[in-house]
């Protein structure tokens, strides 16, 4: 494979996860940001540990993680360790607008 058609094939990968994306996020309560992954998912808890070093441990449920190279991204638990930046956010959708989604 050349480099040329392997861009392409990243290209293709990559405008393939938006689309997910962009289909399943009107589905999720918060958006959760670690220095490796993104994940949508509607049950966040973040629990800090202080010891030597402040770390803290996630457990997500009902999740969906942006990789484009992982084969399934629909996830029922996760748990993340990080002694990183985390960054939780709750997204606030248009009720009418989801229900019309899933009416579609």
């Amino acid at each position: 494979m050349n480099p040329e058609e392997l861009d392409a094939y990243e290209t293709d990968l990559e405008l393939s996860l938006y689309r997910e994306y962009r289909d399943v996020v009107r589905l999720y309560r918060y958006v959760v940001e670690t220095e490796r992954r993104f994940y949508l998912c509607n049950e966040v808890e973040v629990t800090p540990h202080d010891g030597d070093d402040l770390w803290f441990e996630l457990r997500l449920e009902d999740a969906w993680v942006w990789d484009m190279f992982r084969p399934a991204r629909f996830l029922k638990q996760v748990r993340v360790l990080t002694f990183r930046d985390v960054n939780v956010e709750e997204m606030i959708h248009d009720d009418a607008e989801v229900a019309d989604f899933l009416d579609e």
